[in-house]
């Protein structure tokens, strides 16, 4: 005998047998069986026991065991049957590897009808056991299975397992036990269920195995369950949890969170969920005193019941919880805290709202489970799961695994919330970068539109129209790559450089190159600050003339406008693409058009064009039908276009449109004069431009035009090289009085001293118009000054 089996070993005959063959252990059963003592055996190979020549590949298998019939040597001289079982047992922790060999001596045969052991196994065991007849009637069942049932054996003996149960699943147990009996196949089936001796319903695994005579025909049925179901609410519990990973935070949307943490509890922890959250708080801490009563915004709820009449308040609405609820208690203590309606501790809660304890009587409300929502030291808001159609209360393990999903909630919440004041920022920062308005031109009638991206938040997408001088207007759309603050501030700074080098007056393509340049440095010093990737971006920059009624128009890698001309099919213009900018050091190239007087042009960034679900071509033939479509008004145009390419739900890219309808001058609203190289000619020139001022009548504006024109001309005469042109162009508003000539050189404004005779000026011509400036043309320069007209009442 040893600890480990502290009952005689005698009847077994066992032996050890190590790797060579000889035998190096011998119990007294192999005495028993074969009378030879274990100082006769030990030592001595295992082959001087067996009596046959033929030895049988008993200690060489390719198996680990082996079993069968071997007839050994008996000490008295005569031989022995025997089956044998061995088992190879491999070397491990420095023991050689060997082999047991063992044999029952007793046990063996058939047993006794009286034997207690014979019935032990169905009336003593743990494992609830029925025994079912040929017809699936009831014929015997243990003592547990008893238990479970709560009836006594010889009341139900005789009743089918539906007729006993009288449940919809008791059914489905007996079509399993129908298809044992009838197909002689064993089954296990898994059901959870409150039989008739249980308070609560549990997980059972019943194996259904055929019971067969000595023929081997099927007399019956076996059914044993076995309660698992620690096991069983262990995998419901993990499994809530990986489904909590997967449906909660599937967007950076508060609510949408919220409701995702309210539908993953409902049913499988509690009958009614409410979420509600704090109001966000700058700077402060959003939790009041302990005394005072907490309000909450209702973020999202879901219930067993559909149309969740238990909810008293709707989402988006403040429920306020009274300072000794378990609720705000919760929330403030910072730990989950349950509570039943029996123990009176849901009472001030109920009383404090008349319509929430209507509700929780007319429901049937047990018990609540308030769970904080919390994340990096925040609480969010507070979690209550309500039990009213299932009876039992929540568990400790409840408790955890509420805390866990809850948990997980709360950092996708506050993901959302961040997100959320991000995208605001940035939001913010966008429309204070963009025009809140396009301006009034005589060149231009414009409408325009900017949609951020539906996740991925604001980007780098830009729209300007700015007027240049001789009632010019630059018109100008472009796209920083990425998204967020960063993308946002980028186009800012592309933004203001752009009006920047508008203000003077370069053309397109030159234009083009300086941002170019620009973009390069904001790489250079984005790599040097160590920010991720380089700034890349796309422009297209258009310059209209409405006097000549010509368009100059160069781009950087963006998508070609859409001209539709007045009566005529839209079409996407054919402009030399050029490089992005950033890129550097590749040229720019422009092209001039010829537009009519209606004419309108469409600039826009590929979020419009480009989608997930189509291609860029079917994107270009969907914004050509939607400007296809005449109104008189950009605005409806803009909004049709934005309805028919962008889907319900927004774009994936952020969205920049700008239309521009165009307008001509009239050659009655523009006088020309060719200037001789005589300054004795100024004063008739002079006398002119009153004329036609007169014939204008603005000559209102007469003396303000005499001074710039003479100013002007007198040193385009003197500096200037010739030949000189003098235009005069108005609308409303301005009067424009312009001066060419073919000399680059450019006239400065200073200041002269008190002695001085000269230097006055531009000075003079600065402080009697609007603004004036020079601009660069192909054959040399224009010097040209703005004067403001009083408009008529």
């Amino acid at each position: 005998m040893s600890p480990d089996y502290p009952f005689d070993d005698a009847a077994t005959a066992r032996a050890v047998i190590d790797e060579r063959g000889r035998v190096v252990e011998w119990n007294r059963g192999a005495e028993r069986l074969l009378g030879h003592p274990a100082a006769d055996v030990v030592g001595r190979p295992a082959e001087d026991l067996l009596a046959d020549d033929d030895v049988p590949g008993a200690f060489t298998p390719a198996e680990a065991r082996w079993d069968g019939t071997v007839t050994l040597r008996h000490r008295d001289g005569g031989t022995v049957s025997v089956w044998l079982l061995a088992h190879h047992r491999p070397a491990e922790d420095g023991t050689p590897g060997d082999w047991l060999v063992v044999t029952p001596l007793e046990g063996g045969g058939p047993r006794s009808a009286d034997d207690p052991l014979a019935t032990a196994a169905l009336v003593q065991s743990p494992c609830a056991v029925a025994v079912y007849d040929d017809r699936l009637r009831l014929s015997h069942l243990n003592d547990a299975m008893t238990e479970v049932i709560g009836l006594p054996e010889e009341r139900i003996r005789g009743l089918r397992l539906s007729e006993i149960g009288g449940k919809p699943q008791s059914a489905e147990l007996e079509g399993h036990l129908l298809r044992v009996l009838t197909s002689g196949r064993a089954e296990d089936v898994q059901a959870y269920m409150r039989t008739g001796g249980e308070p609560l319903a549990h997980a059972w695994l019943a194996r259904m195995a055929p019971v067969t005579d000595r023929e081997g025909r099927v007399r019956g049925v076996c059914l044993a369950a076995h309660d698992f179901t620690e096991n069983y609410l262990a995998r419901e519990r993990l499994q809530l949890v990986n489904e909590a990973s997967v449906r909660i935070g599937s967007t950076l949307d508060v609510t949408r969170t919220a409701q995702e943490l309210a539908d993953v509890c409902v049913p499988a922890l509690a009958d009614f969920v409410s979420v509600d959250l704090l109001d966000p708080q700058e700077d402060a801490d959003p939790l009041p005193p302990v005394a005072a009563p907490i309000g909450l915004r209702r973020a999202a709820h879901q219930s067993v019941n559909p149309g969740t009449p238990e909810a008293v308040i709707k989402p988006g609405q403040i429920e306020v919880y009274p300072a000794s609820s378990p609720q705000a208690d919760s929330l403030v203590a910072g730990r989950t805290i349950v509570a039943t309606v029996a123990s009176g501790q849901l009472d001030e809660w109920l009383n404090w709202n008349r319509a929430r304890g209507e509700a929780v009587r007319q429901f049937g409300v047990h018990s609540t489970m308030s769970v904080p929502i919390q994340a990096r030291g925040l609480t969010l808001g507070v979690a209550v799961l309500t039990r009213f159609r299932r009876p039992d209360p929540f568990t400790p393990d409840d408790v955890l695994l509420a805390e866990e999903v809850t948990a997980r909630a709360a950092v996708c919440i506050d993901n959302a919330r961040r997100f959320s004041r991000e995208r605001e920022t940035a939001l913010a920062l966008q429309r204070s970068l963009l025009p809140r308005s396009l301006p009034r031109t005589a060149a231009v009638a414009a409408a325009s539109r900017y949609l951020p991206a539906a996740r991925a938040g604001v980007g780098g997408d830009w729209f300007d129209v700015i007027p240049l001088s001789g009632m010019r207007v630059a018109m100008v759309v472009g796209d920083v790559v990425g998204h967020g603050i960063q993308a946002s501030a980028t186009m800012g700074r592309l933004r203001t450089a752009v009006r920047t080098l508008a203000d003077i007056d370069l053309a397109p393509d030159e234009l083009l190159t300086h941002l170019d340049d620009l973009v390069v440095r904001l790489s250079t010093e984005a790599g040097a600050e160590g920010s991720p990737g380089e700034v890349g971006a796309t422009c297209v920059y258009a310059v209209y003339d409405p006097v000549s009624r010509r368009c100059t128009l160069a781009r950087a890698g963006h998508p070609a406008p859409v001209l539709i001309p007045p009566g005529g099919a839209p079409e996407q213009l054919d402009l030399p693409s050029g490089p992005p900018l950033g890129v550097g050091g590749l040229p720019f190239e422009s092209t001039e058009l010829e537009l009519r007087e209606g004419s309108v042009l469409a600039f826009y960034t590929d979020g419009l064009v480009e989608s997930p679900e189509r291609g860029i071509d079917a994107g270009h033939e969907l914004l050509s039908q939607a400007l296809a479509v005449f109104s008189d008004s950009l605005d409806e145009t803009c909004d049709r276009v934005l309805h028919a390419l962008l889907p319900a739900g927004g774009s994936t890219d952020d969205v920049a449109l700008l239309l521009a309808r165009t307008r001509g001058l009239p050659s009655s609203q523009v006088a020309t004069w060719h200037i001789p190289a005589d300054p004795a000619l100024v004063a008739p020139i002079r006398k002119q431009v009153v004329d036609q001022l007169a014939t204008w009548e603005m000559s209102e504006a007469s003396f303000t035009a005499e001074l710039v024109v003479s100013e002007l001309v007198t040193n385009a005469i003197r500096y200037g090289a010739h030949p000189i042109r003098l235009r005069l162009i108005h609308d409303a508003t301005t009067l424009i009085c312009e001066v060419s000539d073919t000399s680059h050189t450019a006239p400065h404004l200073r200041r002269a001293k008190t002695w001085d005779e000269g230097g006055r000026g531009l000075l003079l011509v600065a402080q009697l118009t609007q603004r004036w400036g020079s601009r660069h043309t192909t054959d040399g320069k224009t010097i040209w000054a703005e004067i403001g007209l009083i408009e008529e009442e």
